[in-house]
């Protein structure tokens, strides 16, 4: 069963590959979903009903804000996601899971955070390494000298690319990196590429060490190899908006990557925005993105 969109205005419609139903059946093999979900324990009940709606075999959690031990394990536990990997931190602030109906290995993560924040869990399912990370925002002013925020997303977003390229080269293992990574690369991933540029997630010195990091790390993102670059794709939508969907002003800082060895396995048609879910009660201001895996 398939979540039923909410009634979007003109030009903010659900996102996904053209399937039938009994195409999707006869090929699922490894749902996989990425959600910057903004409290975990706060909307462990939104993510019960996104889990039972959509059925997901992964679900790759970011900006969980809280301890290992305060996770909602029993919740996870009731959706069938009973394997956990975790990554909190004390204060209530970052914070990465992964969240599994399969058993995990637990894998170490490469080390991109100067800061030591949990931003980073990694976990191998059914012989798929997933890495979830959380990038960090990067504060308001996008001049490194001026903001140590900013200077520290620039220094993670280049260990991005090092610390990946040198995985890849150690083992060319199927390899998926999900995440709120923040950024928004391409023109058409915000809602207005002039208005943004000078704003952080979305100017020029972010996207560009993105994507070198993409491309050096041996990825390729998914949402641009299914859509193509002039269609506009969002995953966020500022809660400062009085009203989110009839305005618009969105943003793609949620991500799906493959290495090489993935690419081949995954079913790009099945990738996903799932709009509706950034709707209701006290959501996420994040959408949910996900893709389907042949294993």
């Amino acid at each position: 069963m398939r979540s039923s969109p909410l009634p979007f205005p003109l030009g903010l419609e659900r996102v996904d590959g053209p399937r039938t139903l009994s195409q999707t059946r006869s090929m699922e093999k490894l749902h996989i979903v990425s959600w910057n979900i903004n409290s975990v324990r706060l909307r462990a009940p939104t993510v019960a009903a996104f889990v039972k709606a959509e059925a997901p075999d992964v679900v790759c959690l970011q900006e969980t804000k809280c301890l290992d031990a305060e996770y909602p394990v029993k919740a996870f536990e009731e959706m069938g996601l009973k394997h956990l990997a975790l990554k909190g931190q004390r204060g209530g602030h970052h914070g990465v899971a992964i969240a599994s109906r399969f058993p995990v290995e637990i894998l170490p993560e490469p080390k991109l955070c100067r800061e030591g924040h949990a931003r980073v869990v990694a976990a191998r399912v059914k012989g798929v390494e997933i890495h979830n990370i959380y990038l960090p925002a990067g504060g308001d002013i996008p001049d490194p000298d001026k903001n140590d925020k900013f200077a520290h997303k620039l220094d993670f977003l280049k260990k991005l690319g090092t610390q990946y390229a040198k995985l890849e080269k150690a083992s060319a293992a199927p390899r998926i990196l999900v995440g709120d990574l923040n950024v928004a690369p391409h023109e058409n991933d915000v809602w207005s590429h002039k208005q943004l540029l000078k704003i952080v997630s979305h100017t020029p010195v972010e996207t560009e060490l993105l994507e070198k990091s993409r491309k050096k790390g041996g990825f390729t993102d998914i949402a641009r190899h299914v859509h193509s670059d002039d269609q506009k794709l969002y995953t966020w939508w500022s809660y400062r908006a009085k009203d989110w969907a009839a305005s618009n002003r969105g943003r793609r800082l949620d991500h799906i990557w493959a290495n090489g060895s993935a690419l081949d396995k995954v079913m790009a048609e099945t990738y996903d925005i799932h709009l509706a879910w950034r709707g209701g009660f006290k959501p996420s201001d994040h959408a949910p993105i996900s893709i389907r895996m042949k294993i």
